[in-house]
């Protein structure tokens, strides 16, 4: 049984950014706070968000600053640092601690907040494919993707079109309205993504290691899942190994028929496995 539509709100972030939400669920209930890869927004968990709240969680899905409806931030401050002090942020805002759960971008941002924090931050940590080793052919593509269609689309049919030619492991939409969530449509008629084309102007180079990242993971604590899409292109085998070496207590789930888009090509295998952890590794107040 769904729970009804969400409900909005709105959270400080760092530097005074207005960072919107949409909270699903018990408003009393333990927080599970769902944070996004680059380019997308909140409405891209609807369907996990409302799968969790069914269990009882309190479901914050939050559009991450220069995403969705959030402020655009000044002078380029895009780098993982700055999301991390913005999930910093949220918690600090939350009448509990939280589950932190993060896709990519949402991922690392969460790592850093829950790994460098000089105190109990969540309860939990779920990565969705991403750790602190990433493929740089993986990144490439995906940079390369979002710089695709600068000058937007004339339909949400062209839309559907090119996110079905860069993500073959999910079908392609049969109705593309729900692309209009993710998407602007400007004076002109266009439609755009509904993100700061300044995000893209940040390096986003990846090196071999990263010991700032590597450190964070060693640091945390706290019951941590790690979920993989197998046909990824961003987090080898290797990567999550690697992950796991850091990070021993993690369990981990490699998701058959998804890439690095795991919620949305699997969404019915990657919500169950969080589901399943939640239930199984953390223990409520």
């Amino acid at each position: 049984m769904r729970r009804g539509r969400p409900r909005p709100i709105a959270f400080e972030g760092a530097a005074g950014l207005t960072l919107r939400a949409d909270v699903y669920g018990d408003p009393n209930g333990t927080p599970v706070v769902l944070l996004h890869g680059g380019g997308q927004t909140r409405h891209s968990w609807s369907d996990t968000a409302c799968a969790l709240a069914d269990d009882g969680w309190q479901v914050v899905a939050v559009d991450q600053r220069g995403h969705g409806d959030s402020d655009w931030a000044q002078n380029r401050q895009y780098q993982f640092q700055d999301y991390a002090a913005d999930v910093g942020q949220i918690v600090r805002q939350l009448q509990k601690a939280p589950v932190l759960v993060g896709a990519s971008l949402g991922g690392l941002a969460a790592l850093l907040a829950e790994g460098e924090a000089s105190e109990r931050f969540g309860i939990g940590l779920v990565l969705v494919d991403v750790a602190p080793r990433m493929e740089r052919a993986g990144v490439a593509r995906i940079i390369g993707f979002m710089s695709s269609h600068p000058d937007g689309f004339a339909t949400l049919d062209e839309c559907a079109d090119a996110v079905a030619a860069y993500n073959p492991h999910r079908s392609r939409p049969k109705n593309v309205e729900g692309l209009a969530k993710n998407l602007r449509q400007g004076e002109d008629g266009r439609w755009r993504w509904h993100w700061d084309p300044g995000f893209l102007g940040i390096d986003r180079q990846v090196p071999e290691r990263d010991e700032t990242i590597d450190d964070a993971a060693r640091a945390v604590d706290v019951p941590t899942l790690l979920v993989r899409g197998r046909q990824s292109d961003l987090l080898s085998e290797e990567g999550a190994q690697q992950f796991l070496e850091l990070v021993p207590h993690a369990k981990f789930v490699d998701v058959s028929g998804a890439g690095h888009m795991v919620a949305g090509d699997n969404n019915d295998v990657f919500t169950n496995a969080v589901r399943a952890f939640l239930r199984d590794h953390i223990t409520l107040d």
